[in-house]
């Protein structure tokens, strides 16, 4: 089964959707119980850090999925804030992120963007993948992801799954062992959205 961790921030519906008509068991929800019989997680979130922070913080989850992720090893999926969270902390607000991955959130750099670029970063983008990863099997070089974000992750090489140009090369999807996410919505990507999840719940 894959739990959406519904803590009230993040396209819970969409996710859902997508997973069921993938034919994969799936619920959305926060309650200790169901993050335990996870076979696998979803983070989510739109919006702003401090306030997610602050509402994963407030329903007492965070160490049964620090057990989880971190010790038990159930692989993870951060969706667009969802992965931002994972890090230490974003210049967008002033709370600590979950601190999993060894990574700092950032807002987008206009003076070290090639041309005039707009923020938030909306709309369609295509995806490079770094590494020879399950999460894009079959995805093909024209994969296209929709983005909507004002801040993007900086991390270590290592950690870096794909990045995505938008007046330089950003971060858009990081990995560390069984721990995954994406800058990207592929619950608004469509036929590409749809392969990455089912890759996700195939893996």
């Amino acid at each position: 089964m894959v739990v959406v961790v519904n803590y009230g921030v993040g396209n819970i519906g969409s996710i859902l959707n997508m997973l069921k008509k993938l034919g994969v068991e799936a619920v959305g929800s926060c309650a200790e119980t169901d993050i335990r019989a996870a076979e696998k997680l979803i983070l989510p979130g739109v919006g702003a850090y401090d306030t997610a922070m602050a509402k994963i913080e407030s329903l007492g989850i965070i160490p049964m999925l620090r057990e989880r992720v971190l010790n038990a090893r159930v692989p993870l999926l951060g969706i667009c804030l969802g992965m931002q969270l994972l890090t230490r902390g974003s210049e967008e607000g002033l709370r600590k992120g979950l601190g999993w991955i060894d990574a700092q959130v950032v807002r987008f750099d206009k003076e070290s963007a090639s041309g005039d670029i707009r923020i938030p970063h909306m709309g369609w983008n295509k995806v490079k993948p770094l590494q020879d990863h399950p999460l894009f099997q079959d995805l093909g070089e024209k994969a296209r992801f929709y983005f909507v974000h004002s801040y993007h992750v900086v991390c270590s090489k290592e950690r870096v799954l794909s990045t995505t140009t938008y007046g330089y090369e950003f971060v858009s999807s990081i990995v560390q062992d069984n721990i995954l996410g994406v800058q990207f919505h592929p619950e608004k990507s469509h036929k590409f959205g749809f392969q990455l999840l089912k890759n996700f719940a195939e893996w």
